[in-house]
């Protein structure tokens, strides 16, 4: 293997041809086995390792390579880095082909184990068996599991002893609610029949101390969620809000469902500290969108924050601006604050944040910003000085490209979740703008996951 390429695939070339493969790091010698094969290109996977690459560590989570997380825990955190920021540098120029300045070092995670708030766990009716399984008698791929799916494939769930992602209690309320499932003979959910009690169960922990849950049910069954909830709240004093939500639906989308307060306030409110004496307090919801990693939020949102340059005289605009993290984020060195998304619940959500903290200067509109941001808009809140978006990874639309050229603000700050359509829109802002700084941040450590903040500045 010589090296990595996009979605955490390894690639090497053979005789001028890419290939890539999963499972696999610079340094192995391997035999790939191909499942597509073009003329300038294939794709594969390994059949078998020659010899392992010196970087290799042995993955300390039992369910790696199974459960379809934490996909490079076999390299070591440093390295893992040394790639991301390879990957920023390779989209940057390869795709976006501007001038750019040099890439800072990527920040990386203060800890790469126990890092997110957030977490959703499956319960179903058929198990994920591994090849030391399938010869024992006492486990059955009909068996009930609480855990993750297995990578590829849909309808089985790898039943999950110890997570690393989040904090306890989460793995102890995994295994109680199975325990009690299965104890209660309580159907599992069956995601090809569409049938079941026990679906899904989101668990929120932050560092406020605030824990959330709400389980998903398939039907509607009063005593037995009674029962569940008074066992959860008996074994588990430390919940302060634990809801419920009964999902008929083929999908597990939460958008369209309404979440049933059991006990405590509904929502928890999680902290985000820009520095010493500097904090931010947010509502969230069983439906709202927070950074699911706190403490690089905080890194993440005090680049974005330098990058901006605020000095109490500028409009910002944040555009994709969700439950309004960001803006409240930079809020107190801004004249004014002016989100927009397309979500109106998000929205809402913002609204509540700004009264939260006490901002007076934020407004949050609720549209697209192609069509909300026309001229009677900007006689209503000002045309923008500095503009922040953050889209989601498919980057911006075109028309919302043009739109931000014709605004014509002194400064554009580019939060991305995905450097290679960061890339593609950066050489549609060129036009206008040039690249001054970049900086990658590492929000999913084990995980090929990268987050870049780019700041543009007007020509």
């Amino acid at each position: 293997m010589a090296d990595y390429a996009a979605e955490g695939k390894s690639l090497a070339r053979i005789d001028g041809k890419v290939i890539f493969m999963e499972n696999a790091i610079p340094g192995d010698i391997v035999d790939v086995k191909l499942t597509r094969n073009k003329k300038d290109w294939g794709e594969g996977f390994v059949t078998t390792y020659h010899e392992y690459s010196s970087d290799r560590v042995k993955p300390f989570c039992s369910h790696f390579g199974v459960c379809g997380g934490c996909q490079w825990q076999m390299l070591p955190y440093e390295k893992q880095l040394f790639y991301k920021q390879k990957q920023v540098e390779d989209n940057l120029s390869r795709i976006g082909k501007v001038l750019l300045p040099p890439i800072l070092p990527i920040i990386g995670g203060s800890v790469d184990r126990y890092y997110r708030n957030k977490m959703e766990y499956t319960f179903s009716n058929k198990r994920f068996l591994l090849q030391q399984e399938l010869r024992d008698p006492t486990i059955s791929s009909r068996q009930n599991s609480a855990g993750f799916h297995a990578k590829g494939i849909f309808d089985k769930v790898v039943n999950i002893d110890t997570c690393y992602l989040q904090a306890e209690p989460t793995n102890q309320l995994r295994k109680a609610v199975e325990k009690w499932g299965n104890e209660n003979d309580v159907s599992f959910y069956d995601i090809q029949m569409h049938e079941g009690f026990l679906r899904t169960m989101q668990i929120r922990i932050c560092i406020t101390g605030e824990i959330m849950v709400n389980i998903v049910f398939g039907y509607e069954d009063e005593e037995k969620i009674k029962s569940l909830a008074d066992y959860l709240l008996s074994s588990f004093p430390t919940i302060t809000t634990l809801l419920y939500t009964i999902n008929t639906k083929k999908n597990d989308s939460m958008y369209d469902l309404l979440p049933r307060v059991f006990y405590g306030k509904g929502f928890v409110i999680e902290k985000l500290s820009a520095e010493p004496g500097e904090d931010f307090y947010f509502k969230i919801g069983p439906k709202s969108f927070f950074q699911t990693n706190t403490k690089q939020a905080e890194r993440l949102y005090n680049v974005t924050k330098e990058f901006a340059g605020l000095t109490n005289t500028e409009t910002l605009y944040d555009l994709y601006c969700g439950t309004g993290s960001i803006g409240i984020f930079l809020s107190p060195r801004a004249k004014k604050i002016i989100g927009v998304d397309v979500i109106s619940e998000a929205i809402e959500d913002a609204k509540e944040n700004a009264m939260l903290n006490k901002i007076e200067h934020a407004n949050f509109v609720a549209g697209d910003v192609v069509d909300v941001c026309d001229d009677a808009f900007f006689s209503q809140y000002g045309k923008p000085d500095v503009i922040i978006t953050d889209p989601p990874r498919a980057g911006m639309h075109e028309k919302l490209v043009r739109k931000i050229l014709e605004m014509e603000a002194e400064k554009i700050i580019y939060v991305s979740c995905n450097p290679a359509t960061q890339a593609r829109d950066l050489n549609l802002l060129d036009e206008k703008y040039m690249v001054e700084k970049i900086q990658p941040v590492d929000m999913f450590p084990h995980t090929h996951h990268i987050e870049n903040v780019a700041k543009l500045v007007r020509r």
